[in-house]
């Protein structure tokens, strides 16, 4: 007898539908898996052999043939499982449902029959949705984030013997459902807050910048100055993140297998910190299969790499383009992804090879220049930000004055991004200032004749690159948004050229 049951696999961050075809027939004991199985997938033939059994099912099979449709695309991953069984059961008549094609079947078998957690179910349960299914048998572990889609039954099945039941009729499951209200609906008691960071204003003051315009940033210091505890509070200052960010955001947690057991949503902007001492691979994604990297993870979130100049130079050059686009294209023999990657990169480092202001280093010129040099001019380019940290003085240190909280410098950064959105309201791939284009630029930061004047002498004094020029330009929209103003004015102009540390002759 032949079964057909409706599952589905991942590509990438998307999902896509694979039809399980189970034939049983008669003659010798043989159970053959097509449709070009990965290693997880061929060692499922026994699990789920295993699996029926313990949950009381004979094993009268003949030959027997499980294919995965289409036939022409790899299979990965033990996700196959359930699904299997559930056909292998329907064909040899031990079972009888005509529900088989109403609903996507998904879950890992443990030898006893108990239904595992599988990576990618975001993805997994919005192609069900798009195909027109009714609902989606999954692991309990993955119900809330498969609930998360609207419009879907997410039936959570503890075993095999009640996934058999309930598409029989014989067991009723309440499907799951998920307050989206509640899951966004949390306070923002972050582990750090600014409060704690003594003295260093001027940072702060850029940070704030930063995260109101969504730029990149670079901290400049000796050790000690607080550039990384800087760096690990400003994702409590964004704003937070909209539904659409979340699923993208989500989406790739997913198939990474990062989302903890019952966790539905992604809902606070992701901080990675990767080590220096990470590959191309590890940061950007890759392997023999692409998968996503570090810059993926940070996707809608920031990305601090400490100890900039300690990367290896390769690994930063092929940040140059994902920093551009917001989207890295891995190509591999098994094939090509794209993911997602709009981050914004925060780094740190010292200004001098033996960590010395360069005042007080005993640094050679040339040793100071090769330090440098291993950070290339293209990539500094893409640095909106350059700011400067100074050691902290001994009466900030001791100071039992607390500085601002993050919770009023979120208020004023998500005012700003409110006056971004209404700009660009009806150009949907621009979130913020950092995202514009040439056009944008045109559009929303003109300047009047004794503005210009004024960056012109300075893009003459500094030989500043044109990309430098829209740098300043966008840095100056966000000062002016903070400042709740439309034009941009001649002091907005200046702050944003000070923000060009390394531009300056002192730093060449």
């Amino acid at each position: 007898m032949l079964a057909k049951v409706c599952s589905a696999a991942v590509n990438g961050i998307e999902a896509y539908p694979v039809e399980v075809e189970v034939n049983a027939g008669f003659g010798d004991t043989l159970l053959v898996i097509v449709g070009l199985p990965d290693a997880a997938v061929k060692e499922s033939r026994d699990r789920v052999m295993t699996a029926l059994i313990n949950s009381g099912f004979s094993f009268t099979f003949g030959r027997t043939t499980i294919n995965l449709a289409p036939a022409d695309v790899k299979k990965e991953g033990p996700s196959f499982d359930l699904p299997i069984a559930i056909g292998m059961a329907a064909a040899s008549e031990q079972m009888e449902s005509d529900q088989l094609d109403n609903f996507v079947m998904v879950g890992e078998l443990a030898l006893n029959g108990a239904v595992r957690t599988v990576k990618g179910m975001l993805p997994i349960a919005l192609s069900a949705r798009a195909q027109g299914k009714i609902g989606i048998l999954v692991p309990p572990e993955n119900a809330a984030e498969a609930a998360v889609v609207s419009g879907l039954q997410v039936i959570p099945v503890r075993n095999l013997r009640e996934a058999v039941g309930f598409l029989e009729g014989e067991v009723k499951i309440a499907a799951i459902k998920v307050d989206m209200t509640r899951v966004f609906d949390h306070d923002h008691e972050d582990e750090v807050d600014f409060a704690e960071v003594k003295g260093q204003e001027s940072v702060k003051r850029a940070l704030e910048i930063a995260a109101a315009g969504g730029h990149n940033v670079l901290l400049i210091g000796p050790p000690g100055t607080g550039k990384s505890m800087l760096a690990k509070r400003l994702a409590t200052i964004l704003p937070p993140l909209t539904l659409e960010e979340a699923l993208e955001t989500t989406k790739i947690h997913s198939v990474a297998g990062l989302l903890a057991p019952g966790q539905a949503l992604v809902t606070r902007r992701p901080f990675r910190a990767p080590h220096h001492t990470a590959s191309d691979a590890g940061l950007l994604g890759g392997s023999m299969n692409p998968t996503p990297g570090e810059i993926s993870f940070a996707h809608h979130g920031v990305l601090f790499l400490d100890e900039l100049p300690e990367f290896k130079r390769s690994v930063l050059e092929t940040m140059r383009q994902p920093l551009e686009d917001g989207r890295v294209t891995i190509s591999r023999a098994a094939g090509t992804m794209t993911f997602p990657c709009q981050f914004m990169l925060v780094a740190a480092m010292n200004p001098t090879p033996d960590g010395k202001m360069l005042s007080e280093s005993r640094s050679s010129p040339r040793e100071i220049q090769n330090y440098l040099g291993r950070i290339s001019g293209p990539l500094l380019d893409r640095i909106d930000l350059h700011v400067e940290v100074p050691p902290v003085k001994f009466r900030e240190i001791t100071s039992e004055q607390t500085g601002e909280p993050s919770a009023q410098i979120r208020a004023r950064v998500i005012a700003a991004r409110q006056r971004q959105q209404t700009r660009f309201k009806d150009k949907p791939k621009i979130t913020c200032n950092a995202r514009m284009g040439s056009r944008e630029l045109k559009s929303c930061c003109a300047l009047d004749e004794a503005t210009m004047d004024l960056l012109k002498f300075a893009m003459t004094d500094l030989n500043l690159s044109a990309r430098a020029y829209d740098r300043i330009l966008k840095v100056a929209r966000t000062i002016a948004d903070l400042a709740g103003t439309e034009s941009i004015a001649s002091d907005h102009i200046s702050e944003a050229i000070q923000y060009r540390s390394l531009d300056r002759q002192i730093w060449t």
